[in-house]
């Protein structure tokens, strides 16, 4: 776990914004293994020169400021997706307020007063497709041309495949629709996770022998609905279990939820935060006749669930701690 990752926003002093720096610009939804790319380029032009590198990101998502009504499917929300920075070896992380003043800013002004006047970077990593400022006009070939006058270095980084795709927060999130857990996995470079407080259900699950933390997922979560084997954290404690994600159709056909049953576990988690990691995709939603079958079902996904986390014992997802 990496500690002394600093958050530094809009409202932060310029005084205390340490000039010089590197940055690693985008928006890393996932902080995937393309993502990971870029942020190893700005590490490495950060200690060349002995400088401190950090992420330059933006809240809340472009996309969701230019497309409020359209569900927008996140793969990390701002906590975990600096949870996720932090354990990448960088300084800290910039907080850009993607609102209406910045979305009408050009691409001019924001290298000149945010990159150079605000931040003093020194240099800047991005990936080959990362555009920004007022129509996206900004882009890797504007900073090459622009870095000559502005005395800093710029780095680009080319795509990163994998099976010749490739990665994108895009495709993950396709991945994690279709149940592929495998895909998105390999192309976060760790197990997707998502964090909610264990909140009260119908406790159905203890008369079936089969008590579960259920969490709320955001709204627009769009993972397949179904059984998964999952490595939960809670604090720096690691437990195995299995989960469900979906509309309980045997029972009530409601609003989705994750419902986790943790293995050889006893204890209160209600107002619990935990970290759920998805190791391995066991099988779709089902709806059953009776409560005998689903108990049988029950007992099979749970050793399917076993087997998949003997497998992979190590799986989690590396996060550092924010200041």
């Amino acid at each position: 776990m990496t500690t002394g990752f600093t958050v530094i926003r809009d409202t932060t002093p310029a005084a205390d914004i340490p000039k010089g720096a590197v940055v690693a610009m985008g928006n890393f939804d996932g902080v995937h293994l393309g993502h990971r790319a870029v942020i190893a380029a700005a590490l490495n032009m950060g200690h060349a020169h002995g400088k401190p590198a950090f992420a330059v990101t933006f809240e809340p998502h472009p996309r969701s400021f230019f497309s409020p009504n359209s569900p927008q499917f996140r793969l990390t929300d701002e906590t975990n997706k600096l949870r996720l920075l932090a354990a990448t070896g960088l300084a800290g992380a910039v907080v850009m307020t993607f609102d209406k003043g910045r979305a009408g800013t050009s691409a001019q002004d924001f290298i000149h007063h945010d990159l150079i006047g605000r931040l003093g970077i020194s240099g800047i990593a991005v990936g080959y497709d990362f555009h920004f400022g007022k129509g996206r006009v900004g882009s890797p070939s504007l900073l090459v041309s622009e870095a000559p006058q502005l005395g800093i270095e710029v780095d680009v980084q080319a795509h990163v495949d994998i099976a010749e795709r490739p990665v994108s927060s895009s495709a993950i999130r396709m991945a994690l629709a279709e149940g592929q857990i495998d895909d998105a996995t390999a192309m976060l470079g760790g197990p997707w996770f998502a964090t909610g407080e264990v909140i009260h259900g119908e406790k159905r699950g203890r008369d079936l022998g089969y008590p579960t933390a259920n969490i709320r997922l955001d709204k627009n979560c769009a993972l397949k609905h179904g059984i998964y084997a999952v490595r939960v954290g809670r604090g720096a404690e690691r437990l195995n279990g299995v989960a469900s994600y979906g509309r309980r159709p045997t029972f009530d056909n409601g609003a989705p939820l994750l419902e986790v049953f943790l293995f050889d576990f006893k204890g209160d988690l209600y107002g619990s935060v935990l970290d759920v990691a998805f190791i391995a995709f066991i099988r779709d939603e089902l709806k059953f006749d009776g409560i005998e079958a689903l108990i049988r079902q029950m007992d099979d996904d749970s050793a399917r669930a076993r087997a998949a986390l003997a497998a992979a014992p190590d799986a989690f997802p590396k996060l550092g701690v924010i200041d």
